[in-house]
Order: structure tokens, then sequence, then C-alpha cells
């Protein structure tokens, strides 16, 4: 029996080219970090090579508080990938993290799958360590505080 929230067999996440790595290593360390702009001091999710805002090209990872609000959700009821055939509902969000411009990220929410989620509810990340995978990752996931 895993300890992880969703079905084993997904697909580990594809870190692409490079831009992506010093988020999942701080996953592993169970730090959550954001980009920064260093010109502007604009603060993005998803990882990105320039600065939404200014277009600079000196962006950085910086270290945040895990915690956010709920700005949006989807309870998944169709499987979206052939290991979560057996899985059932689970809760998607979207979580503003008003620590960085209220940039928002994805996660899942833990917990009941069929619980009330309510918008602009305070949560916490929890950080899921998938050890088996090649390379090891965690995942940031969410839990109502």
């Amino acid at each position: 029996m895993s300890d992880n929230y969703l079905q084993p067999g997904l697909p580990q996440p594809a870190m692409r080219e490079g831009l992506d790595l010093p988020y999942w290593a701080a996953a592993r360390e169970e730090k959550l970090v954001c980009q920064q702009c260093q010109d502007c001091q604009h603060w993005q999710w998803g990882p990105e090579f320039i600065c939404f805002r200014c277009h600079s090209h000196d962006v950085a990872f910086k270290e945040i508080a895990a915690t956010g609000t709920i700005y949006s959700f989807e309870r998944v009821w169709h499987p979206v990938h052939p290991a979560l055939k057996e899985q059932g509902a689970y809760l998607v969000v979207l979580v503003e993290l008003p620590q960085c411009d209220s940039a928002r990220m994805v996660g899942n929410l833990l917990g009941d799958p069929h619980q009330e989620v309510e918008i602009g509810a305070e949560v916490r990340g929890v950080f899921e360590h998938h050890d088996d995978g090649e390379p090891p990752y965690t995942l940031v996931q969410w839990e109502v505080v």
C-alpha cells in the first residue's frame, strides 16, 4: 500500500531543459521555490527563461513559504491516465501564492476527494516523496490548514 495520494503507475514529471531542476531539487529538500526577477522583483510561476513582466533574463528561484489560498479547483471524475482507472474522484487545486505577487500553482488537494472545497481556503504544501522514481522526485501536494 502506497502512502501517495494517487495510484502508483503514473509517469513521473518531465524535467524540461534543466529550467525547472532547481524547483525539483528544492522540493526534494521539502522547500518550495518560485522564480523572481532580479531586475523588477516580479514573482512568477511556472519556470521560464525570462521575466513575464519586464522580459529580463535575470530570473532566479527563491524559497517561499509553502502556503497559499485556493483560487480554483476541479474534482476530477474521469481518469486522465490508465493508472488512475480505479482511482475515483480526486481534487486538483489552483493555489494562489500571495507572497509571490499572487502567482498560481497547480497541485492535488489531499484528503477526502468528496470534501467541500472553499475558494479562498488557506492551504499548506505537503511534500510527497517518490523515492522509487528514476531519478527520485518529490511532488508538492496541498492540504487545507
